[in-house]
């Protein structure tokens, strides 16, 4: 079924000032860090797992 009571919205124009908009993406970037640093370490996980499982198998 569709609903009827869908209503579609476009965004022309979002004002804010300059160095509000300074501020909030050097917040974004000063966050951004740790979850780098989550996503390094989980990745580093997989890749020794899958190191551990397949280390053994040479294909040359």
């Amino acid at each position: 079924m569709e609903n009827s009571n869908t209503n579609q919205v476009n965004i022309i124009d979002i004002k804010m000032p300059f160095w509000s908009m300074v501020v909030f993406m050097v917040k974004a970037a000063i966050a951004s860090i740790p979850a780098f640093i989550i996503l390094t370490i989980v990745g580093a996980l997989v890749f020794a797992v899958l190191g551990g499982i397949f280390g053994g198998i040479s294909l040359f």
